[in-house]
């Protein structure tokens, strides 16, 4: 892979043209063992599925969709989740921070979370909120970017090949654009 990655967003449109290469970071994540949500084994259909919900909450306005392109193709992907509930519009979700495996160790994930955080802000938001597995690579990203961390849940979801590991929670005040 060269080293040349761009960030962009991906509207609806979009986002539902690029199901099969986003399905492909996803299932590579989840088959080198990331625990996001899936259990093995990791079929295209779960991914594509999957990936089909968030196009439609692209389209909804409830979502932003960012990826990493490198070499001609999608390597990296995060949203920032927009909806929530009434009490809480200055507030959005980081979710599935997801680089497949062949883009790791080259700034990939930082460039997704600065832009995440880029886009929250110019969305109007001050506050946000993830999780991640404890000790992961993740874990140290985020305090890295200076993310505060609030606590780690014990046994909260599976490993996809099973076995419980613990979540760690963070949360990050940014200011809007």
């Amino acid at each position: 892979m060269s080293d040349a990655v761009t960030i962009r967003s991906l509207l609806a449109k979009e986002a539902a043209e690029q199901i099969g290469a986003l399905s492909d970071v996803l299932i590579d994540c989840v088959e080198g063992g990331a625990s996001v949500s899936f259990m093995l084994p990791m079929t295209k259909d779960k991914a594509d599925t999957f990936w089909m919900g968030v196009a439609d909450g692209v389209a909804a306005g409830e979502r932003i969709l960012l990826v990493a392109e490198a070499d001609g193709g999608i390597v990296g992907t995060v949203q920032v989740v927009l909806k929530q509930p009434e009490n809480q519009p200055h507030r959005a979700d980081v979710s599935k921070m997801l680089v497949h495996r062949k883009a790791r160790k080259r700034g990939v994930g930082a460039a997704l979370m600065r832009a995440a955080e880029d886009a929250a802000a110019r969305a109007g938001k001050t506050v946000l909120v993830l999780d991640t597995v404890t000790g992961s690579d993740g874990e140290r990203l985020y305090t890295r970017l200076g993310w505060q961390r609030v606590g780690v849940i014990p046994n909260y979801a599976l490993w996809p090949q099973g076995g419980l590991c613990d979540t760690t929670y963070f949360h990050k005040r940014i200011t809007a654009a």
